[in-house]
């Protein structure tokens, strides 16, 4: 499993698989090979969902994302 945080909270919002894990590596610009951060916002949550995304990540997003014009996702293979 890998474990979805809220960066600015360190909330826990939940768990993902390996492969919606890969599917947001491919779809992302990442800044580093470490990179394990992301910026969501509704548009990135549409285009996902218009490329393939699981309706379980997609539905976590949305929760991650709430009413916010944006959130920053922060994954790990390990809780933190």
């Amino acid at each position: 499993m890998v474990y979805i945080y809220n960066k600015a909270t360190s909330d826990l919002i939940g768990e993902i698989g390996e492969d919606d894990l890969q599917f947001l590596i491919d779809q992302m610009e990442e800044e580093s090979m470490k990179d394990q951060d992301y910026s969501i916002t509704n548009m990135e949550i549409s285009y996902f969902a218009e490329n393939g995304a699981s309706s379980g990540l997609i539905e976590l997003l949305r929760k991650a994302l709430g009413d916010q014009p944006e959130v920053i996702i922060l994954w790990s293979q390990t809780p933190i």
